[in-house]
C-alpha cells in the first residue's frame, strides 16, 4: 500500500493503480462510478479550482473508517470525488469551504445516460436577472415592482395577483424595452455547458417561467430548447397594455409542465427533473422524481431533494449517475 507521506489521495485516484491506499489508521479503497459499493452510503464533493485539494483531502484522511474513492468525470468540468462509506458521514469542516459543495447521491437518482426531462425556472435560475424586474428599471418603475416580486418569491403573495400587480405598473412602456433586454439577456453561468451534456444523452429541455414568452422564446432559441412557456404581454401600438393574456404560468402550471411534457416525450419515471429558485417553483419541485433548488429562498431549499447553494449551474450533470 501506498502512504501519504509519498503521495496523495488524488495522485493514488488519477493513476491506474488498483491497490488500496493507506494514510495511518485510514484506509481506501476505490471504485468506478457505474459499479460503486452496492448498500453503501454516497456523497459527491465537487468543487471549481485546485485551491480546494488541500482541505478535501484533510476531510478524507480525518475520516476512521474506511472509504471507497472514485473520480466523477463529466464535460461540464468541475472536479468531483465520489465517497461511499457504510454509515453515514458528516461533512461540517467543508461546510464553510468556498465554492465547494457536498451532495449525497441516492440509489434513484436520475440516470444521466437515459434520456430524462428537465424542467427549469427561467428568472434567477436559467438567467442571472428577474426580467420584469429589468423592464421596470428601463420603465422608470423599478423600485414598486422589486418590492412587490420579492414579496411574491418567498411565497407572501398569491402569484397571479402579484404578476398582474406588476405588469400594471408597465402600462405604456415602450415595446423597445422588451427588445434591449432580450438582447442582453444573461444566460447563468453554467448552463450553456449542462444543457449541451444532458441533450448528449437525449434529454428533454424545458424551460417554464413566470415571466415573459419575448424572453422565453429568445432562450429557446439560444439553447434549442425542446419547449418553453411563460406568461403573454398585451401590446398595443408599440406600448405594453399593463396586462397580461391567456393561462397565467403559476406555480401549478409549471407542475402541469412536468408531468405533460414526461407524457408528451414517454420520460419514465425517475428520470423527471425540476429547478427552481423561488416559491412559485415548489410545486414543480414536489411533483418530479428529483427537485433540485439553485441558490434559493428558504421555502423552496426546504422541499428540494438537492440545493446547490455555492456552485453554478456546472453542478447539474453530477447530480446524475450512470448505468
Amino acid at each position: 500500500m501506498e502512504n501519504l507521506s509519498q503521495s496523495t489521495v488524488f495522485e493514488w485516484l488519477s493513476s491506474e493503480s488498483s491497490m488500496p491506499f493507506s494514510a495511518g489508521e485510514q484506509s481506501f479503497s476505490r471504485h468506478v462510478e457505474t459499479l460503486f459499493p452496492s448498500g453503501q452510503y454516497r456523497y459527491r464533493i465537487l468543487f471549481a479550482d485546485s485551491q480546494h485539494l488541500v482541505p478535501v483531502q484533510s476531510y478524507l484522511v480525518s475520516q476512521t473508517r474506511e472509504l471507497s474513492l472514485a473520480l466523477i468525470s463529466r464535460t461540464t468540468g468541475l472536479s468531483c470525488i465520489e465517497v461511499c462509506a457504510i454509515e453515514p458521514l458528516e461533512f461540517d469542516t467543508l461546510t464553510n469551504v468556498p465554492q465547494l459543495e457536498v451532495f449525497e447521491i441516492k440509489a434513484d437518482a436520475p440516470v444521466l445516460n437515459q434520456p430524462g426531462l428537465l424542467v427549469m425556472d427561467m428568472d434567477s435560475t436559467a438567467i442571472e436577472i428577474e426580467c420584469i424586474d429589468e423592464l421596470a428599471e428601463m420603465a422608470g418603475v423599478g423600485a414598486a415592482v422589486a418590492a412587490v416580486t420579492e414579496q411574491a418569491m418567498q411565497g407572501e403573495l398569491d402569484f397571479e395577483e402579484s404578476l398582474r400587480a406588476r405588469v400594471a405598473q408597465l402600462t405604456d412602456a415602450d415595446t423597445e424595452i422588451i427588445e434591449q433586454l432580450c438582447a442582453e439577456l444573461p444566460l447563468m453561468p453554467g448552463l450553456t455547458d449542462s444543457i449541451k451534456e444532458l441533450k448528449q444523452y437525449h434529454w428533454r429541455t424545458v424551460v417554464a417561467s413566470g415571466g415573459f414568452t419575448p424572453f422565453v422564446n429568445h432562450l429557446q432559441q439560444l439553447l434549442d430548447l425542446d419547449a418553453a412557456f411563460a406568461n403573454e404581454l398585451d401590446i398595443a401600438d408599440g406600448k405594453l397594455s399593463g396586462t397580461v393574456s391567456g393561462q397565467v404560468v403559476d406555480a401549478q402550471f409549471k407542475a402541469d409542465t412536468v408531468v405533460n411534457c414526461s407524457k408528451r416525450w414517454g420520460i419514465e419515471a425517475g428520470q423527471r427533473v425540476a429547478i427552481g429558485d423561488g416559491a412559485n417553483d415548489i410545486d414543480m419541485i414536489n411533483i418530479a422524481d428529483f427537485g433540485i433548488a439553485y441558490h434559493a429562498k428558504p421555502k423552496l431549499a426546504a422541499a428540494a431533494d438537492a440545493n446547490i447553494g455555492k456552485l453554478n449551474l456546472k453542478v447539474l450533470p453530477y447530480l446524475f449517475q450512470l448505468k
